[in-house]
């Protein structure tokens, strides 16, 4: 078996979707959170800093002109083609006016020929739905969620703001209008369990999804997650642990399923724990290395 057939590559998904090489361009679209901005709550997700996901994303600019950089770069010599990914914080928390008005300043090039956007499950709605699936018939259009688990306990715990439940029911929406759903999970919360990890693998086996993310949970400077490590209450997942849970997730899954990322990229500037997360290519050799050692695949057990 080639190593490229182990498990479904996004870069390879895109190549066949798109008849090329197909490449991402973050934006920071300027959004919030409900448990950011007081309605839910304040502070975001224990795990989450202040910049949020988009750590690397110069957010200081407006949506156009983060394009038009990204076009003036060398990143844009190496594809024709592109996917504009509205990123940070959630980007389906505004009106619908404003957001259509925020997808289109993004939408200014012709070698874009998709839209993804980042965002929580109880931020979608019928209308937002609509509003997405009106781009459809010009551009590729993905929704990915964060879910992280499945156990609404943790998710209360890290302070998640929704449950399983409304993570099914946007999940359904968004099937209803044919739109692509990438689903975010973390492995290394606090309290969690490898049954726990289980339990969320069998809860994405068990929805329509097209995609998966996986984030190792590491920890930033001034998060509360960064205290709860620095006070003894929380321990940061070892290497080694890491990689085989990815190993019991990925032959899990459903072999279908296109994997978006098998880690996540902390800020080096500001990590605090696990120190191996500063070393990505360590967690993806490693990673393969025991995959195609042990004549492992995505989806290997996921029919028994």
């Amino acid at each position: 078996m080639e190593d490229l057939e182990r498990y479904n590559h996004l870069n390879e998904y895109l190549k066949k979707k798109f008849g090329e090489r197909t490449l991402k361009i973050c934006i920071d679209g300027g959004f919030t959170c409900p448990n950011r901005d007081g309605k839910l709550g304040y502070g975001g997700c224990i795990y989450c800093s202040e910049k949020g996901s988009g750590e690397l994303i110069n957010s200081n600019e407006s949506i156009t002109k983060q394009v038009e950089q990204y076009f003036q770069s060398y990143r844009a010599k190496r594809a024709n083609k592109f996917i504009v990914y509205f990123q940070n914080f959630t980007n389906t928390y505004d009106t619908v006016e404003n957001l259509k008005s925020k997808y289109d300043a993004a939408l200014i090039d012709d070698r874009i020929v998709g839209l993804e956007v980042g965002t929580r499950p109880d931020c979608i709605t019928e209308e937002i739905v609509k509003l997405l699936k009106s781009y459809a018939d010009r551009y590729y259009v993905c929704v990915e969620l964060g879910l992280q688990t499945s156990n609404d306990k943790i998710g209360e715990k890290i302070n998640r703001g929704y449950t399983s439940e409304q993570f099914s029911n946007a999940v359904k929406l968004l099937n209803k209008y044919n739109i692509d759903v990438v689903a975010h999970i973390m492995v290394g919360l606090p309290d969690e369990t490898k049954q726990d990890i289980q339990n969320t693998v069998n809860f994405i086996n068990a929805h329509t999804l097209q995609g998966v993310k996986i984030h190792c949970t590491y920890v930033v400077e001034n998060t509360v997650l960064a205290q709860m490590y620095r006070n003894g209450e929380y321990k940061a997942l070892e290497l080694d642990d890491y990689i085989e849970t990815l190993i019991d997730i990925m032959t899990h899954l459903k072999p279908e399923l296109v994997i978006h990322r098998i880690t996540g990229d902390a800020p080096k500037d500001i990590l605090v724990a696990p120190h191996w997360n500063k070393h990505k290519m360590w967690i993806l050799h490693g990673f393969e290395k025991r995959f195609r050692g042990r004549n492992l695949w995505q989806g290997k057990y996921y029919f028994l």
